[in-house]
């Protein structure tokens, strides 16, 4: 990770899962363009990789995957 990306504070995080917890999609887009345009999309892809998606539950990981791709998408399946 790059030394910015270590740097982001946690106060900047807890919002992004706190709308992911909501099952707020408006606010967490909201929230991506904000920490885009404040550190850029680099940061924001270490960022989201290594310390917010490894903090998620799988339903919450589910909801983001079915929200990013729901426009194709009708249904998940459960992989056993």
């Amino acid at each position: 990770m790059t030394p910015v990306a270590t740097q982001i504070p946690i106060t900047t995080i807890i919002p992004v899962l706190t709308a992911i917890g909501d099952r707020s999609w408006q606010q967490f887009q909201e929230l991506e363009a904000d920490f885009v345009s404040q550190y850029s999309v680099e940061v924001w892809q270490e960022v989201f990789n290594f310390r917010i998606l490894p903090a998620l539950d799988q339903d919450s990981r589910r909801w983001l995957l079915v929200q990013w791709c729901g426009e194709g998408i009708n249904w998940v399946k459960d992989a056993v």
